[in-house]
């Protein structure tokens, strides 16, 4: 019954910054795991990284660490997804899931909103 709706990309240049929001509808985010990822064309989904609701921790893949922040929003049962220094590479479509903290599968997935970063 979670619904998870991305939405925030577009079109940027190399360098530029995106904030994409992660919104839940029909619940709140509660004791979840919410999760960030991403698919380019030809390639596999990837991880980018995660927070949990709960206590704020983060976790980050090592080609986004530094450049991208995951941050909650409880007011509005939304995360977001800071991207800046955004490279060519980081063009993909990106999808937030949702998981019960200590799950091993996510079992929420948003429809993704696509990031074009153009050089």
């Amino acid at each position: 019954q979670v619904q998870l709706v991305e939405s925030g990309g577009g079109l940027v240049q190399a360098g530029g910054s995106l904030r994409l929001t992660c919104a839940a509808s029909g619940r709140t985010f509660s004791s979840h795991v919410i999760g960030w990822f991403r698919q380019a064309p030809g390639q596999e989904r990837e991880f980018v990284g995660l927070i949990v609701w709960s206590d704020h921790s983060t976790n980050y893949r090592d080609s986004v660490r530094g450049r991208f922040t995951i941050s909650r929003d409880h007011a509005k049962n939304s995360v977001y997804l800071q991207m800046n220094s955004l490279k060519p590479e980081d063009t993909a479509v990106y999808y937030c899931a949702a998981k019960i903290s200590g799950k091993v599968e996510y079992d929420y997935w948003g429809q993704g909103t696509q990031v074009t970063v153009s050089s």
